[in-house]
């Protein structure tokens, strides 16, 4: 079965997500832990949270994925940009526990012409300090399509992280479609290259979860603009192939299209006519 769902609004708490996700056909979603702008978080709704659990077990929606706010640079030049995020997230982790079968996923990081070297470090140095022996939410790094100073743009950087963090058990990357063909991997006309390099430098088993979606812009273009499936220049035949990959088709896959409800609600049908 294709695991599948969208980005979902978490204005209105755990329990309307999980009916929105039912009602577009989806059986996972994402969801931003607050303002994808940064800021403070809601009080946590444990009558919410539970509510939750209950409609999710009843209706078979699988691991769900939290995104930290886009705001966060956990290699940023200015301590207190550092020390924020580092707050942030810690503070997501807590309320992460609360919730069965969630992942946790965060952009790495802007080095900001300190070096893609110095950002590594930095980024491994945030997570020494946030990831815990005895946490239960998988933490993943996310790939990046590479536009100015990011880290994460190929698969080394996030292997260099990875290797310097102590806890390496506790992270997982989640490949995002539009980012990597961006960045430079071609995954519509060489997947399985790509996805065999992706296991040569990081190891499959590190794969977790995949952001699906099309890319406003060519390939190796490192710009990070997504498109609606099939309008884009990965296309429609790749996403076929992508969803169906025998290394990939297990996985939860998210959609970050610019859609709203009905649109995603579209792109899960046509996906699930898809799916082998």
């Amino acid at each position: 079965m294709l695991t599948i769902g969208c980005h979902l609004s978490s204005a209105k708490g755990y329990l309307a997500m999980g009916k929105d996700a039912v009602k577009i056909g989806a059986n996972t979603f994402q969801f931003f832990t607050r303002n994808p702008r940064g800021g403070a978080a809601k009080p946590l709704d444990i009558e919410d949270i539970e509510a939750y659990k209950r409609f999710a077990e009843e209706n078979g929606i699988g691991r769900i994925l939290a995104h930290a706010p886009y705001t966060l640079n956990a290699c940023a030049k200015d301590e207190k940009i550092r020390e924020f995020a580092k707050n942030v997230m810690e503070d997501d982790l807590m309320r992460l526990s609360y919730l069965p079968d969630v992942m946790y996923n965060f952009h790495p990081g802007s080095h900001v012409k300190q070096g893609s070297e110095a950002g590594i470090d930095l980024i491994a140095e945030h997570l020494n300090g946030i990831v815990k022996e005895d946490q239960k939410v998988t933490v993943l790094l996310e790939t990046m399509a590479g536009k100015g100073s990011e880290v994460g743009r190929s698969f080394e950087e996030l292997r260099a992280i990875i290797d310097k963090v102590e806890l390496s058990d506790k992270l997982g990357v989640c490949l995002d479609t539009c980012h990597v063909y961006d960045a430079g991997y071609d995954i519509v006309g060489h997947l399985d290259e790509a996805l065999k390099e992706f296991d040569s430098v990081l190891g499959l088993s590190r794969l977790k979860a995949v952001h699906l979606n099309d890319s406003k812009n060519p390939f190796e273009s490192h710009k990070d603009r997504h498109e609606r499936i099939g309008e884009g220049s990965i296309g429609i035949e790749a996403m076929e192939r992508i969803v169906n990959h025998p290394d990939l088709r297990e996985l939860p896959f998210y959609l970050e299209t610019p859609n709203e409800l009905p649109g995603y609600a579209a792109e899960i049908a046509l996906l699930k006519q898809l799916y082998k």
